[in-house]
């Protein structure tokens, strides 16, 4: 169930995003009279699952679910329709109009795509705001992963800045290490202020780590709530009860315990708990798990999360700044394909993209990604590949600059080239996602 809920998400943010980018071609190209043929959801060769025509236009869904088009007269585009290209120019076809608006038929979607993300980020904050934890109100430090402690980063450091620059959102630590590709940071360990540098080839090890847990923050070990079979439970362990330890053993923390509880697997422990002002010891038996089915009090009990409140005046800005910063981290993260050691296994096609959805459906969550694949489509659409409006892009800068057009054969070929180009990366970033389901 949890993987249908996931795909179901992602046919429908990406059904949203083709329509609406589709839609940029389509409006731009009917502001100069220029004719559309078809207008798709999604690929239909041979068939079309719906169709229907109005004007002269045809409005269809496709059975291929990996994209779709509109079809513009007088263009050498996907479809290939070389008969048409044979016929002399018409006026309302798109090699009859001047460069200057065909370039902007052209760029069209992409203005589209980032005008969504836009929208998009602005109803957001104007309707719920933004909510983050505070890097300053990470009080008891980190935990961190076997990767981290390669670093030099250990449970219980407090992150001061990265490079000498002061993080505001914790959460954001991972993007920012990745994103800058970051050389040091700056720990308090101990109360003593740490510099750490960031050892050669870290950062493409982080970028194809599997698991997300790079750092997160540390927590007492409170008590939270018991599994229906919990062990601790039985033996007397109530709600509110604070963890210190094990045996002879101070734990204060729950990442302390968890590493150490599962060496008493099959063997009875005595857990000590603070329950109001009493100290206790009680004996509990470890299961073959290495688990005593407690859950942990969660972060809200400990910091005090920032939120900030948009009306619709304030949340315009703010959605511009958020769309800014998503183009801005986006480039970075295709910089870092080819400046980072084998950073290309990290690319991944639909497994990769479905995956960041929730397993459970969450509207909040739902928009924020479409935003960020609005502004990942746009951003891909206007690569200089061609095939791509990137590439007819830049054989029209061609044309403006030299004052001549390629020829229609010279354009004919270069959209094979970029098919195949893309095909390729097609069949690449989807084959990474299946290697990676196998390792």
């Amino acid at each position: 169930m949890e993987i249908f809920i996931k795909i179901v998400q992602l046919l429908l943010s990406l059904s949203i995003l083709v329509i609406f980018h589709e839609v940029g071609h389509f409006i731009s190209a009917r502001i100069f009279k220029t004719r559309v043929e078809k207008f798709y959801l999604f690929f239909n060769p041979w068939f079309s699952l719906f169709k229907f025509r109005k004007g002269e236009t045809e409005y269809g869904v496709g059975w291929i679910p990996l994209g779709g088009y509109v079809k513009i007269s007088g263009m050498i585009d996907e479809s290939m329709d070389k008969e048409q290209m044979k016929q002399p120019p018409q006026p309302w076809e798109f090699r009859s109009k001047p460069a200057w608006q065909r370039l902007i038929i052209m760029l069209g979607g992409v203005t589209v795509n980032i005008i969504l993300a836009i929208l998009i980020y602005i109803v957001m904050l104007s309707a719920i705001g933004e909510q983050y934890l505070p890097n300053s109100e990470v009080k008891y430090g980190i935990t961190v992963d076997s990767l981290a402690y390669q670093m030099g980063l250990r449970n219980g450091d407090k992150i001061i800045s990265i490079d000498n620059k002061k993080v505001e959102d914790f959460a954001s630590i991972p993007k920012i290490i990745i994103l800058e590709e970051a050389k040091t940071v700056q720990v308090l360990r101990d109360g003593e202020k740490v510099d750490i540098r960031i050892p050669d080839g870290f950062i493409s090890k982080l970028i194809s780590q599997k698991t997300p847990e790079f750092i997160s923050f540390r927590i007492p070990f409170e008590v939270g709530d018991f599994t229906k079979t919990s062990p601790a439970k039985i033996a007397g362990l109530k709600v509110n009860d604070r963890i210190i330890g094990i045996n002879d053993s101070l734990l204060g923390y729950f990442d302390q315990f968890r590493a150490v509880i599962g060496k008493f697997k099959n063997k009875n422990v005595n857990v000590v708990v603070v329950r109001v002002r009493d100290t206790l010891k009680i004996p509990v038996p470890v299961p073959n798990e290495g688990l005593i089915g407690v859950y942990p009090k969660g972060p809200a009990n400990y910091f005090n999360l920032k939120e900030k409140q948009y009306n619709l005046l304030t949340a315009i800005p703010a959605g511009f700044s958020k769309a800014y910063d998503g183009v801005g981290n986006y480039l970075k993260s295709i910089k870092l394909l080819f400046s980072q050691e084998k950073a290309y296994e990290s690319v991944g096609g639909f497994i990769s993209i479905g995956n960041i959805f929730p397993s459970t459906w969450d509207w909040q969550a739902f928009w924020s990604l479409t935003a960020f694949l609005s502004i990942m489509l746009a951003i891909l659409n206007v690569l200089p590949i061609p095939a791509l409006d990137g590439g007819h892009v830049m054989f029209l800068f061609y044309e403006i600059i030299f004052r001549r057009k390629p020829s229609d054969k010279f354009m004919e070929y270069a959209q094979y080239v970029g098919m195949a180009i893309l095909f390729a990366l097609l069949v690449f970033a989807n084959g990474n996602d299946i290697i990676k389901l196998f390792r």
